[in-house]
């Protein structure tokens, strides 16, 4: 199996190949390259697919025991300074190439129907393919220095691929929050980055960890300065896996197309962060501090989704802060030591979010035909309803996802939301509980979509609902923004059918395709986590770790302790079932009256804790009074002292120049009365 990870390189670099000869071809012959649709996609399709094939080799070359394969070369080097570059293999790296390359590769083939009659078809394959090879760039990557690049290429992309519509003021604001939100995040890793390596001469993680926690017992450096070191760093995943408190761009960010949702905010992008916690896991499992941080952010975003979600009436909104949600109890897990386990819900997440995702676009596509291309009536669900009537396959998959984010035994997201739970237990039970009360929420709000979406009556034709949202929405203004690689696509308009339906339809099988196939498993997956024969934390386990000392804490394995945790997250869950039933299914509670009697806490939830609000007057507007005041400080002090010193030197060179008149007399008087002068100060002093 050696040359197979002498050529992993080549992971990665397909998709790059890919996006540079879409890009080049956009570029310089515009008109042939977007008339070339299908045979764009198929290339870039089948170069992914390469990469995918040679990723599942390597997962299973490394299932069957082959040892992590790092390979680099000398990139940069000044004195004893050294920066290597290269890639690295091994179990955590196998199993997120396969994750990524297989959700990228089912919402590449999506793409194709839901893009089908957008003229930015081919520039958005390009764009996916640029985030593809980023994101696999990023896995590979053997050091810190070389994850940070490929972090900001991931982020690039997505500012391209949230902003895709750039003629859409919302997409175009979206874009630019995104890319401002998350350098915040990025700085401080930077930050942290730097930091690190000026206290441990290193960018290799596990030496990293090693040397920092070594300086620390010896006391070279100071714990609290390491803690800080470690923050930093944190504040990297904070962004960019959405976590409180700048998590609020994910959800703007849902104004790029649908495929984007799935595969960037719901299954790679965004699981970078927790990608990148574990990596530096070496780093924060010897700072108590920073662990409890990650610990508390992560309980504390799980629930702020949760309740933000439960009021969402945008289909792919509510979905997104589920994500947020979701992403918290990743982080909560790593923060209180349970590796294995928020690994685990990353990858059971990763396919029946991704899958949920591709369902809400499915939704839209058949909507969008009724209601009109208003995406502020086509993503509401208040004019959806009985689609499973006219969507079947859509409404079977949704529905599969909604039981396995809700935690219902045996479908995926049970085993690993259960095992973060009895982990949260174990180390602080105060965090379970908040994880418990957030699985509840989770059942209720994800249900609520579920029953408002594909059961009652269907809504779409009801002129009084969508004339009462119309008023409400914003007309689209357009504007230019990032990606404009050819102003004419305008002209062609997005996702724009040529005829009217008063029913919705099931969408093409390249949509339907990809949807019934991450359902196997949003279903099956979770079986590889099973507590009394967990296969996956035989894989995936903390560096540090050994397989043997694995084996004999799963041979500890507590079938009441089990049952017992497990009946508690599953009667959560069925009691939030339970209420979004009465009131969605059976319509036996209104929840319209109980939004009457909370007014305040429905607010609160509907206008997402006010956190936009709140950004909006601290950063956005005070960043503008500050920027008023610096201007006004600029023109009246700085301005003002060179423009006195101008002043002062041109009225000194116009009162000399009548003194500089090139006649003796005239110097010899003046002489004369400066003698005289200094004789009659003399003479008063």
């Amino acid at each position: 199996m050696e040359p197979l990870y002498q050529y992993a390189w080549l992971i990665p670099v397909l998709p790059l190949f890919g996006a540079m000869v879409v890009g080049l071809g956009l570029i310089s012959y515009n008109q042939l390259t977007n008339s070339l649709r299908q045979k764009v996609a198929v290339f870039i399709v089948s170069l992914l697919g390469g990469s995918m094939v040679i990723s599942f080799a390597i997962l299973w070359s490394q299932i069957n025991g082959h040892e992590p394969f790092v390979r680099t070369i000398e990139w940069a080097a000044a004195g004893d300074f050294s920066l290597r570059m290269g890639y690295a293999i091994d179990h955590l790296t196998a199993l997120m190439l396969a994750i990524v390359t297989t959700v990228a590769f089912l919402v590449m083939v999506y793409t194709d129907g839901y893009m089908a009659h957008d003229s930015g078809y081919v520039r958005f394959y390009a764009y996916l393919s640029l985030f593809s090879s980023s994101m696999l760039g990023l896995v590979l990557c053997p050091n810190l220095i070389q994850v940070y690049i490929f972090w900001e290429l991931v982020g690039v992309s997505s500012y391209l691929l949230i902003g895709f519509w750039y003629d859409r003021k919302p997409a175009a604001n979206a874009c630019q929050k995104a890319f401002v939100v998350n350098r915040v995040g990025d700085f401080g890793l930077l930050l942290g980055i730097l930091g690190l390596y000026w206290s441990t001469g290193t960018f290799d993680f596990e030496e990293m960890g090693f040397r920092l926690h070594h300086l620390v017992e010896v006391g070279a450096l100071s714990g609290t300065l390491a803690t800080i070191f470690g923050i930093l760093v944190f504040l990297g995943p904070v962004a960019k896996s959405a976590q409180f408190p700048l998590h609020t761009w994910l959800p703007d960010a849902m104004e790029g197309p649908t495929p984007i949702s799935a595969l960037i905010h719901a299954a790679t992008m965004v699981a970078a962060g927790v990608f990148l916690v574990a990596r530096m896991y070496p780093v924060f499992e010897g700072l108590p501090i920073v662990m409890n941080i990650i610990a508390y952010t992560g309980a504390f975003t799980a629930f702020l989704g949760a309740t933000i979600a439960i009021t969402q009436n945008d289909i792919k909104k509510g979905l997104a802060y589920s994500t947020i949600s979701q992403l918290g109890y990743m982080v909560m897990a790593m923060g209180v030591g349970a590796y294995s386990a928020g690994l685990f819900h990353l990858m059971t997440h990763a396919y029946f979010k991704a899958m949920l995702f591709l369902c809400s676009g499915s939704v839209i596509h058949g909507m969008e035909e009724v209601v009109g291309h208003n995406p502020d009536i086509a993503q509401d669900m208040r004019v959806m309803g009985g689609l499973r009537k006219y969507m079947p396959i859509t409404a079977t998959c949704f529905l599969i996802g909604t039981i396995a984010i809700c935690g219902i035994p045996p479908f995926a997201g049970f085993w690993s939301k259960d095992e973060i739970l009895g982990s949260a237990f174990a180390a602080n039970p105060f965090l379970w509980f908040v994880g418990w009360v957030t699985a509840g929420m989770t059942a209720f709000y994800m249900f609520r979509m579920y029953f408002s979406t594909f059961e009652g009556e269907f809504r779409g034709n009801d002129e009084a609902i969508k004339e009462k949202l119309l008023q409400k929405s914003k007309a689209p203004v357009l504007a230019f923004g990032p990606g404009a690689m050819d102003p004419h696509e305008l002209e062609g308009g997005h996702n724009h059918d040529a005829h009217h339906s008063e029913e919705p339809h099931e969408s093409p099988w390249t949509m339907t395709i990809p949807l019934m196939v991450l359902a196997v498993p949003s279903m099956l997956i979770g079986l590889l986590g099973t507590p009394f024969n967990n296969l996956f934390e035989k894989f995936i386990y903390a560096p540090g770790e050994s397989l043997e000392y694995i084996l004999e804490e799963l041979a500890e394995f507590d079938l009441t302790e089990f049952l017992i945790m497990g009946g508690n997250s599953v009667g959560i869950a069925l009691i939030g079932i339970t209420f979004a039933s009465l009131m969605y299914l059976s319509r036996k509670i209104d929840p319209a009256a109980i939004a009457d009697k909370i007014p305040t806490l429905y607010d609160f939830s509907l206008n997402k804790w006010y956190l936009d609000d709140i950004n909006e007057f601290l950063f956005v507007k005070g960043s503008r009074r500050l920027a008023r005041q610096v201007m006004e400080v600029d023109f009246k002090i700085v301005d003002g002292a060179v423009n006195l010193t101008g002043f002062v030197a041109l009225l000194g060179s116009e009162g000399l120049k009548y003194f500089e008149t090139g006649r003796a007399q005239f110097y010899a008087l003046i002489i004369f009365v400066g003698v005289i002068g200094l004789v009659v100060f003399s003479g008063i002093s």
